[in-house]
């Protein structure tokens, strides 16, 4: 027996370090860009060659699901630590403190620290701890620290920031290139806050919406083209996803969800409410007034969905976290929640259902890893955590995801699966390492 153990510590010592400060060999680098609120159909009432080209040339989901609740700081930490948002805890757009009463608005909470890291790595610490330098632009989650880790590069976007300056965008991809050939940055993640700008103040079905998506695919062009023209071609993927959908306000409708006009309901019995921000809305009844809270609005709407903590739907994969409120609800499709008074005046909205098809959105890929010309079944986001570990050759922390689920997408033989093999032969031999020490 002991004999056995030899050889398979000797097996063990001939396969790559993982998690050691020295990463397995990587050939590829890749570059993972979010375009806010990019429903998985804008590509359909609007010219894209881009895309379009992108696709012919890579990889295309029909399209694919967000996390629940579908908002932009939430649904990004979901693509970046592989987790349902009740397992990595940012569970709102908005950092609140039920205690204290504070609540601060989604440019303030993307600099709170404590926010963001609460028990989950993202991919660009666990990426650094494993040898590799990374970068963030604006991307959600990307400007604070992990366990007093910061991310390589970053830059934060401005409370006055303006989303739409197409110059600016190309200046951004330029700096995201220098990352990439000069700092010799292996995972750079890219975000652009539209056309979810546009998508709200115009909504889905406007013009402005449809221009912007032109603006889009042309950013998306410029992108291919950089990466050519830095001769990464044949070194780096490219993955265009989003982080939810879009769907129009029912702004003139006769049945608007008014918490200020629901009969048996007063503010009075409420300890603490976060609600008019889109569809969703968290409360704490003061003590001894929860039954009658509850009682009061369970059926004072038909477009109004509201639960206990621990009544809530587990196939959301929300509410098990302890940041989620005694009480919480979500509004049908197009339906938003005015609190006090109506305060909301978005033509576009989202933080809906999930399962919603407005809510849904794209997922692109191309490069050396990537078949061509492939289009897959629909898939949930939070496995996109695995094949961006698997691209980079490194070893994934805990997550909801399934290392199986996207590795279709890849070419066989290509360095990610061979890495993949091989991380899963790693856990073969130590699992039969360990089992043989027992024994003896």
């Amino acid at each position: 027996m002991g004999h056995s153990v030899v050889l398979l510590v000797v097996a063990l010592a001939t396969l790559p370090a993982w998690g050691t400060g020295a990463p397995v060999q990587r050939q590829h680098k890749l570059l993972f860009v979010s375009f806010d609120g990019f429903r998985w159909d804008y590509d359909q009432d609007v010219d894209t060659p881009n895309l379009d080209t992108m696709a012919r040339e890579g990889v295309k989901a029909r399209y694919m699901t967000p996390a629940f609740v579908t908002m932009t700081s939430p649904c990004h930490f979901t693509l970046v630590t592989g987790k349902y948002i009740e397992n990595h805890g940012v569970v709102h757009n908005m950092y609140y403190n039920t205690t204290s009463k504070v609540k601060l608005p989604y440019h303030a909470t993307l600099g709170i620290q404590r926010w963001w890291d609460n028990g989950s790595t993202p991919i660009w610490i666990t990426a650094q701890r494993q040898g590799l330098k990374t970068g963030s632009f604006f991307y959600p989650g990307g400007n604070v620290t992990y366990q007093g880790e910061a991310v390589t590069m970053s830059r934060k976007e401005g409370i006055f920031h303006n989303y739409k300056d197409e110059k600016e965008w190309r200046g951004n991809v330029d700096t995201v290139m220098k990352w990439f050939t000069e700092e010799d940055a292996a995972l750079v993640t890219l975000y652009f806050g539209e056309p979810d700008s546009t998508g709200h103040k115009y909504g889905p079905a406007s013009q402005e919406r449809r221009d912007m998506v032109k603006q889009v695919d042309r950013t998306v062009g410029y992108l291919r083209d950089s990466i050519e023209r830095h001769h990464l071609t044949d070194s780096l993927n490219l993955i265009v996803t989003s982080d939810h959908g879009m769907t129009t306000v029912n702004k003139a409708a006769s049945d608007l969800v008014e918490f200020h006009k629901f009969p048996n309901f007063t503010f009075k019995d409420i300890e603490f409410e976060l609600l008019d921000y889109g569809p969703s809305g968290l409360l704490i009844p003061k003590e001894g007034m929860m039954e009658k809270v509850y009682s009061a609005l369970k059926d004072a709407h038909p477009r109004l969905h509201v639960y206990k903590k621990e009544d809530f739907p587990e196939t959301f994969h929300y509410a098990n976290n302890p940041r989620i409120t005694s009480l919480l609800m979500y509004s049908d499709l197009g339906y938003v929640i005015h609190g006090r008074i109506n305060v909301q005046f978005n033509n576009g909205e989202h933080g809906f259902d999930n399962r919603a098809m407005d809510m849904k959105t794209i997922f692109r890929a191309v490069g050396p890893s990537f078949k061509a010309g492939l289009e897959v079944e629909p898939f949930e986001s939070i496995h996109v955590y695995e094949l961006m570990c698997k691209l980079l050759g490194i070893v994934p922390e805990p997550n909801d995801g399934h290392p199986g689920t996207l590795q279709p997408l890849l070419r066989s033989g290509s360095a990610a699966l061979l890495l993949g093999s091989q991380f899963h032969l790693i856990l073969a031999l130590m699992g039969i390492l360990t089992i043989l020490m027992k024994v003896t």
